[in-house]
């Protein structure tokens, strides 16, 4: 026995692939990994204020903030995530690296 064809999807009614592509359905990064790289997208105006968020939102020193980031540099769930904060933070890194 055959089964009949299934009708294509109606576009209006279909779910929507982008619906399921924010940070909070990323199931490889913790919200923590997530939030480190929130962080590292915005601009700071001094490194002091930078800081104060990280402790105040994140609970973390700097200490270990600039530990998880360098790890999350290295792990390909954080390109998916957020290829363009990312690959920057890598380049950085990198012409750091050059400099010693």
């Amino acid at each position: 026995m055959t089964t009949p064809p299934t009708p294509d999807p109606d576009p209006a009614t279909a779910p929507d692939p982008a619906a399921d592509s924010g940070p909070s359905a990323d199931p490889g990064l913790s919200g923590r990994d997530r939030a480190v790289l929130a962080m590292e997208r915005r601009g700071w105006p001094g490194p002091g204020a930078k800081e104060r968020e990280i402790r105040e939102r994140l609970g973390l020193s700097p200490t270990r903030y600039y530990q998880l980031l360098n790890a999350l540099l290295d792990d390909p769930r954080a390109v998916e995530h957020d290829a363009v904060t990312v690959n920057r933070l890598r380049r950085v890194r990198a012409a750091r690296r050059d400099l010693r």
